[in-house]
């Protein structure tokens, strides 16, 4: 088996720096408008309130644990970044439908119009970036970014990166 030194020399230093630098550039970049989309919904939601938001509405109620596996990241996060939504009206907790003890966390109707505004505010955004691009630019770019992460995610997390390079992450 290669080792990373062995892999690194497989391919371009040059390309390779350049690349973990324009990472870094993206990074700094997203951070700073928080890809925060449009208008007055600009920079009105964090990231890790969209990201919550977001897992709810896809996959529906969930209990703390599986809203933290699913993410990658630890309860104690979850419950603190939960908090807020559920203080401000966004998540609500509900029963668990088959364990009466258990409480999920359910999008609710206001987290759902919160979201769909801000959704719509972050597609114009990326309208705006890439108005120049071809909707193959823009298929590749989002394929590629979505390969990356879901690399980056299984490195993080120990695992190998899957072998469907359309696999999503969060």
């Amino acid at each position: 088996m290669p080792t990373s030194q062995d892999m690194t020399t497989e391919f371009d230093p040059g390309l390779l720096d350049a690349l973990q630098h324009q990472v870094a550039v993206f990074a700094r970049r997203a951070e700073q408008t928080r890809l925060g989309g449009t208008g007055q919904l600009r920079n009105s939601m964090d990231r890790a309130a969209y990201l919550l938001l977001n897992r709810l509405d896809r996959e529906g109620p969930m209990g703390v644990k599986a809203l933290a596996a699913g993410m990658g990241i630890d309860s104690s996060t979850v419950t603190r970044q939960v908090a807020p939504l559920v203080d401000t009206g966004l998540v609500k907790r509900t029963s668990h439908p088959e364990d009466g003890r258990a409480v999920v966390l359910q999008l609710s109707p206001r987290g759902q119009a919160r979201l769909e505004e801000v959704r719509a505010s972050r597609r114009q955004l990326m309208v705006e970036v890439t108005e120049g691009w071809t909707p193959t630019e823009r298929e590749s770019f989002c394929a590629l970014l979505t390969r990356f992460n879901t690399a980056l995610s299984a490195r993080q997390s120990g695992l190998p990166a899957p072998a469907d390079p359309a696999a999503s992450t969060s």
